[in-house]
C-alpha cells in the first residue's frame, strides 16, 4: 500500500474554550482556564486531521510522542487556534511542529510524532 505524504503539510483549527476544556474539568487544576491536557488534545487533533484524508482507506495515525510548552493561561470563552506543520516524514513516522494561540498571544508550542498504522491490525494487537 503506497503512502504519499510529504513534509510541508499545514493545518489550522480554531475553537472557543468551553467548560469541557477547563483545568477544573480535566482534573489538572482548579481554575476555569484552558487546561494543558485540552491544549495537547487540540494540538494532536490538528496534526492528525492534517494528514488523515491523505491516507489510503484503512490507515490512520496515532500519536506516539509529544513535547509541549504551555506558556500562557487562556480564559473560558476565548477563541484558541492551533497551527500544525509536518516537518519530516521517515517511513511511517510523521514529525510535526505545532503552535497554539489565543486572541491575545501565543499560548503553547509542541513537537509531536505520529505513526501511520493499519486501523484493523492495530486494534487486533491490543485485544
Amino acid at each position: 500500500m503506497e503512502i504519499n505524504i510529504n513534509s510541508g503539510i499545514e493545518n489550522k483549527l480554531s475553537k472557543i474554550v468551553g467548560e469541557q476544556d477547563s483545568a477544573a474539568n480535566h482534573g489538572s487544576g482548579l481554575l476555569p482556564v484552558f487546561a494543558t491536557p485540552a491544549m495537547v488534545a487540540f494540538m494532536e487533533q490538528t496534526a492528525h486531521l492534517s494528514v488523515g484524508e491523505l491516507l489510503p482507506e484503512g490507515l490512520t495515525t496515532v500519536g506516539i510522542e509529544i513535547s509541549v510548552k504551555h506558556m500562557k493561561a487562556t480564559p473560558m470563552g476565548m477563541q484558541v487556534t492551533c497551527e500544525s506543520k509536518l516537518t519530516k516524514v521517515e517511513g511511517k513516522r510523521l514529525y510535526f511542529e505545532i503552535k497554539a494561540f489565543d486572541e491575545v498571544a501565543q499560548i503553547g508550542e509542541a513537537t509531536h510524532t505520529r505513526y501511520i498504522v493499519d486501523s484493523e491490525k492495530f486494534m487486533e494487537k491490543i485485544k
